[in-house]
């Protein structure tokens, strides 16, 4: 079955019952990746660093989404737009910047590969791989670990549309979906596949409407309110905690910029269209939400926006002081020290 769930610009707060202290995370973790990840861009066209690829537009799914988790419990193949995800399950800004300047420290390779391959055992975020939509089959293997010890542990994927054209999609879900594994497969749909847009990615309207192909549920979510995406998010990880077997949830979001530091937007589409996703971006429409309900101030925005400068000021500092590491760790772990062979 697919749940087609119809966008708007209002937020869809039905049947939420979140804590105030919880949505003013959820606040401060979207402006948060949001500032950082703007820092990036204008570190990467003064020249100080060597590439970007950006997640700005999909705060507002990321956020909802890692927020639902069990963060330190579940399991998370992150892809590599996923700069807020990662936030919010623990990762640092600091050690973001000693990703994107390569300086030592660095936690997920030891700045032996270009940022945004996310890892770490203890915020339960698995290894990425470079090649899209391979972390499906990963991410199912995982599911299937936990099934057979018993855990009600989840393992949530994630990826672009584009990259649902892969055949790894496929076998991931497939085996998915015979199993009844415990996973989340979040397909964040922002339209383009870099230059190619979905109309010419797939014949059908949406990612999710394949759901009944492996036998699962599907979800479509207007991936630009945190609030629906963080319900979709948390219904799907009911189903699978209780042995419902997993969901294709299909978050409906865009990108603003381009699809990375070496990509030109302008060539494949318009201006006009770019502002019109502005409007519904998924900060602007949170921020109006709590604004209205009284738990937001102009004095809180303000606070919060010096909060998050700083730590991305702090953050900025202390990567571009880190030194670069050694040549000869490039060998490492590649080869065993030669006392050590």
């Amino acid at each position: 079955m697919v749940t087609n769930l119809e966008t708007s610009q209002q937020i869809d707060d039905a049947g939420i019952d979140l804590e105030t202290k919880t949505l003013l995370e959820m606040y401060w973790q979207m402006v948060r990746a949001r500032r950082l990840d703007e820092r990036t861009w204008v570190l990467h066209r003064q020249g100080k660093i060597a590439f970007h690829i950006s997640g700005i537009g999909h705060e507002g799914v990321q956020v909802g989404a890692a927020m639902a988790l069990r963060r330190g419990y579940d399991y998370a193949h992150l892809y590599y737009r996923d700069l807020a995800f990662a936030l919010v399950l623990g990762y640092t800004p600091r050690e973001w910047m000693l990703s994107v300047f390569g300086k030592e420290g660095e936690p997920t390779s030891g700045a032996r590969q270009m940022p945004s391959h996310w890892s770490n055992k203890k915020q339960g975020i698995m290894p990425a791989s470079s090649p899209v939509a391979t972390q499906v089959p990963q991410a199912a293997g995982m599911a299937l670990a936990s099934k057979l010890r018993g855990e009600d542990r989840v393992t949530l994927v994630s990826l672009g549309e584009g990259s649902t054209s892969e055949g790894d999609f496929y076998e991931g879900l497939n085996w998915a979906g015979v199993h009844k594994l415990p996973m989340i497969c979040l397909v964040e749909n922002n339209i383009y596949a870099i230059s190619v847009p979905m109309h010419l990615q797939m014949a059908v309207p949406n990612v999710a409407d394949r759901a009944p192909m492996f036998g699962i549920e599907g979800v479509v979510v207007d991936g630009n309110d945190v609030l629906a995406s963080y319900r979709a998010i948390k219904e799907a990880l009911e189903r699978a905690r209780s042995g419902g077997g997993p969901t294709l949830v299909e978050a409906k979001t865009y990108r603003p910029v381009p699809h990375s530091s070496d990509d030109d937007d302008r060539t494949y589409r318009s201006r006009d269209e770019v502002e019109e996703w502005k409007k519904r971006d998924a900060i602007k429409r949170f921020e109006t939400y709590l604004l209205d309900k009284g738990i937001l101030s102009g004095d809180m925005i303000e606070e919060i926006e010096g909060r998050v400068r700083l730590e991305v000021d702090e953050a900025q500092a202390a990567a571009e002081a880190a030194p670069y590491p050694p040549a000869e760790n490039a060998l490492f772990p590649v080869y065993a020290p030669a006392d050590e062979a």
